[in-house]
């Protein structure tokens, strides 16, 4: 299964290259490009760079397009101009923060959404903003608590993991209060190993989400880390 692929662009080679290394961690399968700094090395962004990104990026489902300052969105802006049709149809300039849109695309894109979803969920990343209000569950049709047992708790990969896979199921699920179909939230509550985490689920595929999660966290997430 092609996904959509991310483009990275930033005026910092190393911060493009950094950024992609982070959302590889979420996303194995997903094209993730940096087109990083000027043509000739230093601080700049590059046309050539961005144009050869797309094109790296685009394996047939599309491509989300992050940028870090406004100089750059000017740049790939001008680069979207040179496309022809049938590509420019498929590309994304998402109006997001770098970082945090660059994970919460990367999850999206994972789970196989397509590129409006994968830039909807990188421009609803608002960094430093109140975590997101859990959905209503109401009476739960199914719940568990289960303790975290991998050394690094519940970081940036697991989150991701749950996640995407959560995201996928017809069920409103909260971890700790926590929308559970949101890796920002998720990531937010610092679980860390031996934290118990309560599970509650309702509608169609309640009890499928919660047996997901407890089946992730018994197998550590099959985490490195």
């Amino acid at each position: 299964m092609t996904r959509v692929g991310l483009l990275i662009v930033s005026h910092s080679a190393r911060l493009a290259e950094g950024v992609v290394e982070l959302a590889e961690q979420m996303a194995r399968s997903v094209p993730l490009v940096a087109a990083g700094g000027a043509d000739g090395g230093g601080l700049g962004t590059s046309f050539e760079k961005i144009m050869n990104g797309i094109a790296e990026a685009d394996r047939g489902e599309g491509v989300v397009v992050l940028t870090d300052l406004g100089s750059a969105v000017m740049t790939a802006e001008s680069v979207l101009e040179f496309l022809g049709d049938e590509q420019r149809s498929r590309v994304r300039l998402a109006d997001a923060a770098l970082v945090e849109g660059a994970v919460a695309a990367a999850v999206a894109a994972e789970s196989g959404a397509g590129v409006d979803a994968v830039a909807r969920a990188a421009e609803e990343a608002v960094p430093c903003a109140p975590v997101e209000e859990a959905p209503e569950v109401g009476e739960p049709a199914a719940s568990a608590v289960v303790t975290l047992s991998n050394r690094a708790g519940l970081h940036a990969r697991p989150a991701a993991v749950l996640a995407g896979r959560l995201s996928q199921l017809d069920a409103g699920i909260t971890i700790n209060g926590a929308d559970a179909q949101s890796v920002m939230a998720l990531m937010a509550l610092g679980a860390r190993k031996g934290e118990q985490l309560v599970v509650e689920a309702s509608g169609p595929d309640a009890e499928r989400a919660v047996d997901l999660v407890r089946e992730q966290v018994e197998r550590g997430f099959d985490d490195p880390v």
